[in-house]
C-alpha cells in the first residue's frame, strides 16, 4: 500500500505539471479557447483545412503542441485509474480479510 501511495503521489504532481502547460499554451493564443480537458481540432484556420501548417504555421504547430500534452494528460489519468484502483483494492483487502 505504501509504493501505491507513493505511485499516486507522484502521478499527482505528474498531472498538475501537465495541466499547467495546457495552462501556458492557452494563455499563448486566445483561438486555442481554454479548454483543459478537450483537443482543439476544431477552431478555424485561414484554409480549408489544417492537414499541413502551410496556413497559419505558428498556430497549427501550437495547437499541435498543445493536443500532445492533453494527450498525455489523458494518458496519466488512466494510468492513476488504474493505480487507483488497485490501491483500493489492497486497501479492502487489508481492512476485510
Amino acid at each position: 500500500m505504501i509504493i501505491g501511495t507513493i505511485l499516486m503521489i507522484i502521478l499527482f504532481l505528474v498531472l498538475r505539471y501537465i495541466l499547467a502547460w495546457i495552462t501556458y499554451y492557452n494563455n499563448l493564443d486566445s483561438r486555442l479557447g481554454h479548454s483543459t480537458w478537450r483537443l482543439s481540432y476544431d477552431y478555424p484556420v485561414l484554409g480549408k483545412r489544417d492537414i499541413s501548417d502551410l496556413d497559419d504555421k505558428k498556430f497549427v504547430r501550437l495547437r499541435r503542441k498543445k493536443n500532445e500534452i492533453i494527450t498525455y494528460m489523458y494518458s496519466v489519468i488512466l494510468i492513476m485509474f488504474i493505480a487507483l484502483m488497485s490501491l483500493l483494492s489492497k486497501f479492502l483487502i487489508f481492512f476485510l480479510a
